[in-house]
């Protein structure tokens, strides 16, 4: 399997394709990173260097693996942080070229926008282009509940509620939606919820909620999810198996007390998850 992955990036830590690529390649993925920005590390230490890359610049690499003569290979493109509208564009025509070259190719759109504790958090106009433009050709949708409710117009403080925010996404394009964080009135204290539907069918799986603060985690889960609905075809077993993973992760680097994931240091669990649960149609 190959896989385009075009956004972030960091030098020391893991988010963005620090944080999403290992975990596919971890999984035998042949992962073709483009980074949108190259930064020294990811923004939540609050001080960083390095630049924002433009649309022109992520085209210019896209048409240079065409003239490799391999898109027909290409078998999903997955975005996360644009950065930028116009990169958003270059993402969106990336994904025309694969589709144009391999129709079976798959777009996951991770659309990090923002979340609960800081709110939006990207430049102006890239809410507007996710909704707009990204999500209508996108297959996989993986936001998080805030992503969800922005993105939607509709609130997700039940289960109900969030269902019918996750079918207002199909309804931008998405086949398959995955809420990577739900806490709703059904969801236990000490507990977090993942949710994912697709072809009006809902599942959700629970995990014990750790107490951590660290960035990073929905890149990886997006990688996850779509590595294992490729391979696959079911958004149950993919949200089993990449929800699996994901807590094993983030429950390795709560035990480390890290600031950032331990991506390297608990990369069997992306193969072997040391826990798995249940998944329960909803």
């Amino acid at each position: 399997m190959n896989i385009l992955s075009i956004q972030s990036h960091v030098a020391y830590g893991h988010v963005g394709n620090a944080s999403a690529v290992f975990p596919m390649q971890r999984l035998g993925v042949e992962v073709w990173a483009i980074h949108t920005v190259q930064f020294s590390n990811h923004t939540g230490y609050g001080a960083w260097r390095g630049r924002v890359f433009d649309g022109p610049a992520i085209e210019d690499l896209v048409a240079g693996i065409a003239e490799r003569g391999v898109l027909h290979t290409c078998d999903g493109v997955l975005s996360g942080y644009m950065g930028s509208a116009d990169i958003g564009t270059a993402i969106v025509h990336a994904v025309a070229s694969v589709r144009a070259a391999n129709p079976r190719a798959l777009y996951a759109c991770d659309p990090v926008m923002g979340d609960t504790d800081r709110g939006i958090y990207v430049r102006p106009g890239i809410p507007e282009f996710m909704r707009d433009q990204a999500l209508r050709v996108a297959d996989i949708a993986t936001p998080n509940q805030f992503e969800l409710d922005h993105l939607s117009g509709l609130p997700s403080r039940t289960l109900l509620e969030a269902k019918a925010a996750v079918t207002a996404l199909h309804a931008l394009g998405p086949r398959v939606v995955l809420v990577t964080s739900l806490a709703t009135e059904a969801t236990p204290p000490g507990a977090i919820d993942l949710l994912a539907g697709e072809g009006g069918q809902f599942w959700l799986l629970r995990t014990p909620r750790l107490h951590l603060d660290v960035n990073g985690a929905g890149d990886a889960i997006a990688a996850l999810f779509l590595v294992h609905y490729a391979r696959t075809g079911s958004a149950a077993l993919a949200l089993g198996m990449a929800g699996a993973s994901i807590y094993g992760l983030l429950r390795r680097t709560a035990e480390a007390g890290s600031r950032e994931i331990l991506t390297v240091a608990a990369q069997d669990e992306f193969v072997a998850p040391s826990e798995t649960f249940p998944v329960e149609p909803v």
